[in-house]
């Protein structure tokens, strides 16, 4: 999939079909804008990488659409599964006010079984920024069904920075050549998945920049620029495992905005984009053009020397270009060994302006109260985790074992609030959060395998006050399953599905936890 300039507010609502909010049986506040999304969500047969393989697609995208829309609108999204197994949509960073019914992962939805169809209504409640939707459950995220959301301020609102001149979303992330389940069920059957066979950027293989590691005939992907013109370019790791290192061949990457909080403005020839991470930059378009220019997502925190292959190579196309792109991409981080580059990067993103206990399967937490918690990576591979429903702000990080005395390395002053965090090899990363927000919350792995196979725990925030005031109730479509599945009502199965339909829910909850989570609760 390529790109195109961001459509004008007024297209999106003509093609949308938008209407008053209070037509939708009092979903949101009378004057909110409501859009409406219908998605198919099927298997396509493509060959990324030059071997023939199913990838979930979205009304026969692959990735799927970009979710456009401003501040304050309410996304009416009907779903329905023509997968041959139950499928969740999950929204990456999107806070879901006082909503935790519409996250879209286990603990708080059923799955939509195949054959049957589910509606999203969720507000993006006071946010702005680049983020991300994926299939939550059967690891179907390494399959595809990812898509960009794009949340504009709204008009009266000032961005602190010129509008640009265009628009772009990418999507990198690794990629296997085997289908989603026989990656499964490697897992299950207690297997390593090994190194992948490539990366991607926006679904296409690597542009053929050398004849031994990329095949002839692999598609890739062309982003067409003009110029003298500035690009707001918003980047998406959307992978499995992998830590990709993003840069485009002789041009600047000016950092403005990461998952919804812009940031102090500073160039970067590359930056590290670890699993479930966005960041957008603002990129002017200032060389000669004698010829093309290469857009690169390499693989990072690993041995580089084995790993060449894992890189994915887009193309940069000036409208004026004298020539096709050719001779060796841009150099990654010459820091084999210096541990500490890739977290000081990490430690220079601004925005502009009790004691621990081990966490379990459910960790309490009390309305406008506070929370700390520590990621701690005993691994020897770079994880990264999120918080559904929240931004935290990201206050330390270190190698070694986190202490108490940590405390005192805290940036009590201007962390960056986001809402998926990397932690090193051997080392933790410190989060703060203001519990603002009443619900129950995913804190899962964002890497693939390891979410899969376990590493997810969940944040009650409960208001003890008795009010509907603080929490919606629960949507009137509510799926039912586990032990509840009896009050389920018949839904008409629309498609012949796979006689190989998996149940409703993931045979494995239980995995050994690499991740040691600590929590404080300061009232």
């Amino acid at each position: 999939m390529g790109w195109a300039a961001r459509r004008s507010v007024p297209a999106v609502e003509a093609a949308l079909g938008l209407v008053c909010a209070s037509l939708l049986l009092g979903l949101c506040a009378a004057g909110d804008p409501v859009v409406y999304f219908d998605w198919d969500l099927s298997y396509i047969t493509v060959a990324p990488l030059g071997v023939k393989q199913q990838v979930i697609a979205i009304n026969g995208q692959f990735p799927g659409p970009i979710v456009n829309v401003t501040t304050n609108y309410n996304l009416v999204v009907n779903v329905q599964n023509d997968l041959d197994e139950p499928t969740l949509i999950t929204w990456n960073g999107i806070q879901q006010r006082k909503n935790s019914w519409q996250d879209g992962v286990l603990g708080t939805n059923c799955p939509i079984p195949s054959g049957w169809s589910w509606t999203y209504q969720f507000q993006v409640k006071d946010q702005i920024g680049s983020f991300f939707y994926f299939p939550s459950i059967n690891f179907q995220r390494a399959a595809g069904g990812y898509g960009g959301i794009i949340v504009n301020n709204r008009a009266v609102i000032a961005v602190p920075f010129g509008k640009p001149d265009g628009d772009i979303t990418i999507y990198i992330g690794d990629w296997y050549n085997r289908n989603h389940k026989d990656l499964r069920k490697a897992l299950d059957d207690g297997k390593d998945l090994g190194m992948p066979d490539g990366v991607l950027i926006n679904g296409k293989g690597p542009y053929r920049y050398n004849k031994t590691l990329v095949s002839d005939g692999i598609d890739y992907t062309t982003f067409d620029v003009h110029p003298g013109k500035t690009y707001r370019i918003r980047v998406h790791n959307v992978g499995i495992s992998t830590s990709l290192n993003f840069r485009i061949q002789n041009h600047n990457l000016l950092l403005v905005e990461t998952e919804g909080s812009y940031t102090v403005q500073q160039n970067y020839t590359n930056l590290d984009i670890h699993v479930g991470q966005s960041y957008s930059f603002l990129v002017t378009m200032d060389q000669n053009a004698s010829s093309d220019y290469y857009v690169v997502a390499s693989a990072r925190i690993v041995n580089e020397s084995l790993w060449r292959r894992v890189t994915g190579v887009a193309i940069l196309h000036y409208s004026n270009s004298k020539g096709k792109a050719s001779g060796p991409l841009p150099d990654p981080p010459n820091d084999q060994f210096d541990k500490t580059f890739s977290m000081n990067q990490a430690r220079s993103i601004r925005p502009i302006n009790g004691p621990p206990r081990l966490g379990s399967s459910v960790i309490n937490g009390t309305y406008r109260g506070f929370m700390e918690i520590i990621f701690q990576n005993n691994d020897t591979t770079v994880q990264s985790y999120h918080l559904d429903g929240y931004a935290f702000f990201v206050v330390g990080m270190d190698y070694g074992e986190w202490t108490e005395s940590s405390r005192g390395t805290y940036n009590k002053w201007d962390g960056v609030a986001r809402c998926t965090t990397q932690v090193f090899p051997g080392a933790w990363t410190a989060v703060l959060v203001s519990l603002d927000n009443v619900g129950l919350w995913n804190v899962r792995a964002q890497n693939l395998d390891t979410w899969y196979l376990g590493q997810e725990t969940y944040l009650r925030v409960v208001n003890p006050e008795q009010t509907n005031k603080t929490e919606l109730a629960p949507p009137d479509n509510v799926l039912y399953c586990g032990r509840l599945e009896s009050k389920q009502k018949p839904q008409a199965i629309h498609h012949r599905a796979s006689a190989t339909s998996v149940s409703l829910g993931r045979d494995k909850i239980i995995s050994f936890l690499l991740l040691s989570l600590l929590t404080s609760i300061f009232l």
